[in-house]
């Protein structure tokens, strides 16, 4: 998993490369030393805000003797650990409804596939809703998986009511004792008032069948996006109270650096990182393998 990850992470950690091998080794945590860093977690894309908390914390450590790299490892694990956690179906629910949010482009209905390819793998029973129904590629895109991954799923024709279908969704999975609810929605844009609202719809269609519903609402990011992402999160998280996270596409970006903003800002679990078009390109969220996979080449 680890080899998998240091992939993902390659063309960050090149960016990368040369600064930290000239900051590798150094102890002395004087204002040169500190800008050169600064350099590099900017280049990273880790952000203005995060960038200076780091900074800070490393500075208040200069008195513990230990190299700068060293320091700043173990500020950024510090940062990533709280949102490492896994996700588990909820043993109570049946079924467990987890509904998958996210702009267009973001990955959502790959992720979706692969979620109820590692489900599946886990013995769990899996119902995939196509609640996007804006799409008619994404339909199509949702049943080729299903089809191809031999779970049942529920779709409806273009231009349907995306909460109709979900909500159709729910009331099949409870009647056949599914353990798992996996929907999709259509990708928007966060800044889009009114099809933020359609999403809060479905949540409250849903807590008619089940009021304890959805248990996960889970935003896939595009890494690739930098900061954007954190606007992103803020206005899904407000509208509909986001539970975790998948990041995508970080294999093709040098900006894995906006992972560590995601945790400083919000704190909430990234439950795995897509990295490919394959039913099993998802790797679990590791904070010491990601911190890990920035450095690996530093000695």
């Amino acid at each position: 998993m680890f080899s998998k990850l240091k992939n993902i992470l390659s063309k960050t950690r090149v960016s990368l490369a040369i600064g930290w091998a000239k900051l590798s080794g150094k102890a002395l945590i004087d204002e040169e030393t500190l800008e050169a860093l600064e350099i590099q977690l900017l280049k990273a894309d880790i952000g203005i805000n995060t960038t200076t908390f780091l900074l800070a914390q490393v500075k208040k450590r200069a008195n513990e003797g230990l190299d700068i790299l060293t320091l700043l490892k173990d500020e950024l694990l510090k940062l990533l650990q709280p949102c490492e956690k896994a996700l588990n179906v909820n043993i109570d629910a049946k079924p467990c409804v987890m509904i998958m949010i996210g702009i267009n482009g973001a990955g959502k209905t790959t992720s979706i596939a692969k979620l109820a390819h590692y489900f599946k793998n886990q013995k769990k029973s899996v119902l995939l809703a196509c609640g996007d129904t804006f799409r008619a590629a994404a339909i199509e895109q949702l049943t080729a998986w299903a089809r191809r991954l031999d779970v049942p799923f529920l779709a409806q024709t273009q231009g349907s009511d995306s909460a109709s279908v979900i909500f159709d969704a729910l009331q099949s999975a409870k009647s056949k004792n599914i353990d798992i609810l996996l929907a999709d929605t259509a990708g928007r844009l966060h800044t889009k008032g009114n099809l933020m609202d359609e999403l809060k719809k479905i949540i409250r269609v849903i807590k008619k069948v089940d009021g304890t519903a959805p248990h996960e609402v889970i935003l896939v990011l595009d890494a690739s996006t930098g900061q954007n992402a954190l606007q992103q999160l803020k206005e899904f998280h407000q509208a509909v109270n986001v539970t975790g996270l998948i990041l995508t596409k970080l294999d093709g970006t040098a900006k894995g650096g906006v992972v560590f903003a995601l945790a400083k800002e919000f704190n909430l679990p990234i439950y795995f990182i897509g990295c490919g078009e394959q039913a099993d390109d998802l790797v679990p969220f590791s904070a010491t393998e990601f911190v890990q996979g920035l450095f690996e080449e530093t000695p």
